[in-house]
């Protein structure tokens, strides 16, 4: 057990939230921040990604006892349903029986806070915080900018105020701060599919729904109350750009002819395009995460990522899951849990970042093409067949503890060995045969 301590951590949202509740089972006195009022109170839409939980996150929610909770307000989806302009193909996730899990960010959310006000978290909604002393882990919080504002002191300060996180702002401002955001020429606006008259699901309820077309994407998750949360991710300038859909009709026109299964399920389609905002998507890294034994970032104000490994939650999650580790084997020696913290999780959240921006390029080409999807159906065999061999790099990162960098210097490699076997004379007769196998095996040597 550590020596209490008075916490503040800086940001209500799933990273901040069950922070909140490790820190209180380590016996602390634990303040949340956030500059939003309480999500629990508003109606919540129009800019969310539903959010894929995977083992990361589960075994960082049933750590602290709170994973059956949140497995109630979650829908398994075991495969892909890929929606090709002509067909419909599956490609099933892990290995039989392995899903990710379907959550909205809402719901989600808001039982996170209940959870950790339950763990006796107290929160501080409409709250904005300016400023952060360093060296002495005091907030600084007031109405405006350049107004007034009221200092609160406190043991030590967590930055979990995501992407655009004023806690890391302070922090850029020091010597040998190293910080770099790097923005997608693509942004993202959701699309509501409402579920039947009768509360079912439009489209099979235990599929992650993919519409690849190359340039542009639209994906679809599964929610509770029998509808879909859409999201179209696509170019803001050129050809197929949300700059060229600038009326209702030409949005109408370019379902028509890209997407026509979507016309359909989608009714509001030409009012949502335009109620809803287009968000963009950010790559943010940065070195230091932490400040002495006094202030900490965790989550995407440390590492934010493209969302197309579905990892991004799992990843802050993860982060929590070490810290706290560092904290069993180190008690209240902080300086040395903050060390070793950012050195384990920092080459971890860029490999993460590198493996999302490629999977982005993944889904949106790859999974509409024959040539990648027969890859995966022999490396998924040859798994199957000797599993000590061959982990396939997606169930590595989603079906797996091991470190995100082990991920990707493994699935580097296993790729340079497929171009080969891919390169085998009449490999599409052939892909699960023996010769295959031994091909396999014999590169593996």
């Amino acid at each position: 057990m550590q020596k209490s301590i008075k916490i503040a951590i800086v940001g209500s949202g799933l990273v901040g939230s069950l922070l909140a509740i490790y820190l209180k089972k380590a016996g602390h006195t634990v303040h949340v921040y956030d500059r939003s009022p309480d999500i629990r109170k508003i109606e919540f839409s129009g800019r969310s990604i539903n959010l894929a939980m995977s083992h990361r996150g589960w075994k960082a929610l049933d750590r602290v006892g709170i994973g059956d909770e949140v497995r109630s307000i979650a829908i398994p989806m075991e495969k892909r349903a890929i929606h090709l302009v002509d067909k419909l193909n599956f490609q099933n996730y892990g290995q039989e029986g392995q899903s990710i899990y379907s959550i909205s960010r809402g719901t989600l959310n808001r039982k996170m806070i209940d959870l950790a006000e339950k763990a006796g978290t107290e929160f501080f909604f409409e709250q904005k915080i300016w400023d952060v002393s360093l060296a002495d882990a005091t907030l600084h919080i007031g109405e405006e900018e350049r107004g007034e504002w009221t200092a609160h002191k406190y043991d030590m300060v967590f930055g979990a105020d995501g992407a655009f996180s004023r806690i890391r702002h302070r922090m850029q401002r020091q010597n040998r701060f190293n910080y770099s955001q790097e923005f997608l020429n693509s942004g993202y606006k959701e699309l509501n599919i409402p579920p039947n008259a009768d509360g079912s699901h439009k489209l099979d309820k235990n599929s992650f729904h993919i519409w690849p077309r190359r340039e542009y994407m639209l994906i679809a998750l599964p929610n509770l109350d029998g509808s879909f949360t859409g999201t179209l991710f696509m170019p803001f300038e050129g050809e197929s750009s949300f700059e060229s859909l600038k009326d209702r009709e030409s949005v109408a026109a370019f379902f028509e002819k890209n997407l026509p299964d979507t016309i359909d399920v989608i009714p509001k389609l030409t009012e949502d395009f335009f109620k809803n905002p287009t968000s963009t998507l950010v790559t943010m890294k940065c070195f230091p995460w932490t400040y002495e034994d006094k202030v900490a970032l965790i989550g995407d104000a440390c590492h934010a990522i493209v969302p197309f490994y579905g990892q991004g939650m799992n990843a802050g999650f993860e982060d929590i899951t070490i810290l706290y580790e560092f904290m069993e084997q180190y008690g209240d020696d902080w300086k040395t849990i903050f060390s070793e913290y950012e050195k384990s999780r920092k080459p971890n959240a860029d490999a993460i970042a590198e493996l999302s921006y490629r999977n982005f390029m993944e889904m949106s080409s790859k999974t509409a093409d024959e040539k990648f999807l027969l890859q995966k159906k022999i490396e998924k065999r040859f798994a199957e067949n000797h599993p000590e061999k061959w982990l396939p790099l997606y169930d590595r990162v989603t079906f797996s503890h091991r470190p995100y960098s082990e991920a990707l210097a493994i699935g580097n490699r296993q790729n340079e060995l497929m171009e080969e076997v891919m390169k085998m004379p009449n490999i599409e007769a052939i892909w699960d045969s023996i010769e295959v196998e031994n091909k396999i095996l014999q590169l593996l040597q």
